[in-house]
């Protein structure tokens, strides 16, 4: 079981750079445009301590730059690095998960317009090799050169009781995507069932979690629809956690996290873990791209604005 404890390690390798679903949320913000402290404090609507903690540390990350405004170091402004611009799939992957299964209000909409061709893209993850549509179920792994063993301490205490729900900023765009990979644990579950474990104690084996804390990781993506249950046995009662089409179509947003932490969190020993396209039999890539004219979307290529489509 190698390859799984390396998929857990392989995700934690890019969560461990962008930190929980605060880090996630001010980076969204600062995306957007807000980059002051103010402005993401009144966005977010998180306590000064905690926003003051995550600016240091996706600072400390490279994926943040503080600048004084007008000289004044007392009131910075923060940017993105290259390092955070890089997560722009992965956003994106974030926004048609979302839009999908949570449909935001007009105002909260993103609209997007490719300049390239023109259109209004749904960005669609597809294979570079085959250029076929990438499917979680169509995706085989094992352990690369830089694989390495979960070694975190086990975790005894819950989630954090602060929401998502709560956040008062309607830029917020993909805040239910937020509320289930923020938490490292539940990242851990997820990615961990693509590989096919449905039995509790399947998890448990991978994961270095109390029973009651993996309990709830549980229970919390069944009621999110992320898991549907089947028992398969009687007594005791034990059930199986299948991957709903809601959770498969979270695949997306996993592995463009994946390569993004392949690129900008690798330690010398390459890659931890290996994908096959199953569909064509090679490595590999996915790539974000226009569903119109089939070009990767590029940042620097896209207009983006949030509300009612302009006639």
């Amino acid at each position: 079981m190698t390859e799984l404890k390396t998929r857990a390690s392989s995700i934690n390798r890019a969560l461990d750079q962008i930190g929980d679903k605060w880090c996630i949320l001010i980076i969204q913000e600062v995306f957007w445009g807000i980059n002051s402290f103010g402005g993401m404090l009144e966005a977010i609507g998180v306590s000064r301590g905690v926003l003051s903690n995550r600016l240091k540390w996706l600072q400390s990350m490279g994926c943040l730059r503080r600048h004084p405004t007008g000289g004044n170091a007392r009131h910075p402004v923060y940017h993105l690095t290259r390092k955070s611009i890089d997560l722009y799939h992965t956003a994106l992957m974030a926004v048609v998960w979302e839009e999908h299964y949570h449909p935001p209000p007009p105002k909260g909409r993103v609209q997007l317009l490719h300049r390239s061709c023109g259109h209004s893209p749904v960005p669609t993850l597809r294979c570079s090799t085959c250029r076929r549509d990438v499917r979680g179920q169509d995706v085989s792994y094992h352990p690369g050169p830089g694989a390495t063993r979960d070694v975190r301490d086990k975790k005894v205490r819950r989630r954090s009781s602060l929401s998502v729900d709560d956040v008062p900023s309607e830029r917020s765009v993909y805040r239910n995507l937020i509320g289930l990979v923020g938490d490292r644990w539940t990242a851990n579950v997820i990615a961990l069932a693509f590989h096919g474990l449905q039995r509790f104690d399947e998890f448990h084996r991978e994961l270095p979690v109390a029973t009651n804390i993996l309990s709830d990781r549980m229970q919390f993506l069944v009621r999110q629809g992320v898991f549907a249950t089947r028992p398969y046995q009687q007594r005791p009662v034990r059930h199986l956690y299948e991957l709903t089409d809601k959770g498969w179509d979270l695949f997306p947003y996993f592995l463009t996290l994946l390569q993004w932490g392949d690129k900008w969190c690798d330690r010398g020993a390459g890659r931890p873990l290996c994908l096959t396209h199953e569909l064509c039999g090679e490595s590999l890539h996915g790539e974000v791209v226009c569903n119109h004219c089939g070009e990767e979307l590029r940042a620097h290529h896209v207009d983006f604005s949030i509300g009612p489509m302009q006639a």
